[in-house]
């Protein structure tokens, strides 16, 4: 599977965040759903994608159900400010591979991309 990281938070803080977390992989930093899915469709080599929930314009759920429409082979780790046990089951059920709370703890963004990558 492919390295690169495709970031997808409006949250400017959060995304220099995971930018530092994720020093070792090559990322890419976009601040919406619609700038995801272009990103998406032009490069093919993207083989996760930390996505944010409550986005303007497409939320993060649309996102996710749209990449595994597409039978896009991508992993998808949804990042949320609010933990929720609907909210973490429908994105399970949509294919994410995993649910982070912010704000998170370096160590385990580390573990769970890795994770992913592992499998």
């Amino acid at each position: 599977m492919a390295k690169k990281i495709l970031v997808c938070d409006d949250d400017e803080g959060v995304r220099e965040a995971v930018k530092l977390i994720l020093s070792d992989y090559e990322l890419i930093l976009v601040a919406d759903g619609e700038k995801c899915l272009d990103c998406l469709r032009v490069s093919k080599d993207i083989g996760l994608v930390l996505l944010d929930i409550k986005m303007p314009k497409i939320n993060g759920l649309d996102v996710l159900a749209q990449i595994k429409k597409k039978n896009l082979n991508i992993k998808v780790i949804i990042l949320s400010a609010y933990r929720s046990f609907d909210i973490g089951e429908e994105a399970s059920q949509l294919g994410a591979f995993d649910y982070l709370v912010k704000p998170f703890r370096k160590e385990e963004v580390r573990e769970i991309v890795k994770n992913c990558f592992d499998k």
